[in-house]
């Protein structure tokens, strides 16, 4: 659950801070502090009220249960709390200026000069993505996947709000195995499996920026 959470995290992340950080490519100099200044503002409010803010939006009668009500969509509340989708979409919130801020630092430095070359030669917009903006940006890509992902996999206080404690991830497991389980061993045993999960995530990091490096000085 905690690895495929926080693909799933990740890859969220992915598609709603990709977007994002081109929209503030593309505005103009003197606007974009202002952009990352709102990506930024989450920061300033501590995590555990972050959480529940988000519960309180999915919530049996939160706001968005309280909308579709009241729209005549549902006639009764979808149970989105205390399930894997509650703890994805907190970790979402909570991470997304992590993916948001590394892809815009690779945009920033991007000459948009070769989009309008690729739309010249007849390029579609999606092959003008794919062949022209994505390989370029990639560095930012990558670095903003694992700062997503790597908090996301040891994530405590999140899975613990949102997942309702039935809906463990590996953070709470480990904090379990050291309060109330009194298993200390199994509590070691698995944060060393949480640290070499992490530590694979930074070696293939590592081995991607070091390819891109060698294939540039060839």
């Amino acid at each position: 659950r905690s690895v495929r959470l926080s693909i799933l995290t990740t890859v969220t992340c992915f598609a709603l801070g990709f977007p994002t950080a081109y929209f503030i490519a593309t505005r103009p100099r003197h606007t974009r502090n202002v952009w990352l200044f709102l990506i930024t503002i989450p920061f300033w409010i501590n995590l555990l009220i972050r959480t529940f803010a988000i519960m309180e939006l999915i919530r049996n009668q939160g706001v968005i249960n309280t909308i579709l009500m009241s729209a005549g969509i549902i006639d009764e509340p979808i149970q989105m709390l205390f399930t894997d989708f509650a703890i994805m979409v907190g970790m979402t919130y909570v991470y997304l200026p992590l993916m948001v801020l590394p892809i815009y630092a690779s945009m920033e430095k991007f000459d948009f000069r070769l989009v309008e070359a690729g739309y010249d030669l007849y390029a579609t917009r999606f092959k003008v993505l794919k062949r022209i903006i994505l390989p370029l940006t990639k560095p930012g890509i990558v670095a903003g996947s694992i700062l997503v992902f790597i908090p996301a996999l040891g994530a405590y206080v999140t899975p613990r709000i949102l997942g309702g404690g039935k809906n463990m991830m590996l953070g709470n497991l480990i904090g379990l195995q050291f309060g109330q389980g009194r298993n200390w061993p199994l509590g070691a045993a698995l944060a060393l499996t949480l640290l070499l999960i992490v530590m694979i995530a930074l070696l293939l990091y590592v081995r991607s920026v070091t390819r891109k490096e060698s294939g540039r000085d060839q």
